[in-house]
């Protein structure tokens, strides 16, 4: 069947207005559109249907803006934990404002597919969180202090979602590397639970599990609040305290 010309370039003129409007909006927002235009992913994928990933690891081209060390680097004398509260941007901010941390760095976690790009994270296809690696200094800070700075800077009763960022990727985790920090970890996340509860709020879906393995994200996306000092931040607390020795 011929399409009339009035059809075809009324077609046109609104798929050339609906590009210059994705042109115009923010990397989140733009996210974000393409994101409910295809339908939410908040659900894992199923065994099988997970993207296919790579064996190169992603390269990391630029020393850590904040404290100049490698991104990827070990640190003798220190630990690790991981932690995803939603867009990493601004998390890792909160961390590495933290004292006695030592490195941050952001990636992806928590899923199948080996060596993701964000564009691979962004369809759900990899079960992946967007995670912030936290290594600190034991003599300088404590796990449960990292952990109460994670509790109160997000809303962990959300599910698969922080405010509007919506998807798998955006979903509650802390992923350990000792058994100390397991048990602090469901400690606080009771403990933290019914804080939220005398505030109304639902019960906490946050993933406490021992650390997969973890993807670093593009250098694009290290440190990207020290790049973009007005970026996108997603980052909002409900108000709760998680009381850590008393306090």
């Amino acid at each position: 069947m011929d399409v009339p010309l009035t059809a075809k370039l009324t077609t046109f003129a609104l798929a050339a207005a609906g590009f210059i409007v994705l042109a115009t909006l923010s990397r989140p927002a733009l996210e974000k559109t393409m994101l409910l235009g295809s339908g939410t992913k908040t659900a894992l994928p199923a065994p099988g249907n997970a993207l296919p990933g790579r064996a190169a690891k992603m390269p990391l081209t630029e020393p850590h803006r904040v404290f100049h060390n490698p991104v990827d680097g070990t640190f003798p004398g220190t630990e690790e934990a991981f932690f995803g509260l939603g867009c990493f941007w601004g998390a890792e901010r909160l961390f590495w404002r933290l004292p006695g941390v030592v490195s941050t760095a952001v990636g992806y976690q928590g899923g199948t597919t080996p060596n993701p790009t964000y564009e691979e994270v962004c369809t759900g296809r990899t079960g992946h969180a967007e995670m912030v690696r936290v290594v600190y200094d034991p003599k300088k800070t404590t796990f449960e202090a990292l952990l109460k700075a994670f509790w109160e800077a997000h809303d962990p009763t959300q599910g698969m979602r922080q405010g509007n960022d919506l998807g798998t990727q955006y979903r509650s985790a802390v992923y350990t590397t000792t058994p100390a920090q397991a048990a602090a970890a469901e400690a606080t996340r009771k403990s933290f639970e019914a804080a939220l509860a005398a505030k109304g709020y639902g019960a906490v879906t946050t993933e406490v599990k021992v650390a997969p393995p973890f993807y670093f994200a593009e250098t694009y996306h290290q440190q990207y609040l020290d790049r973009h000092p007005n970026g996108y931040c997603g980052l909002k607390g409900t108000g709760a305290v998680c009381v850590i020795g008393g306090r």
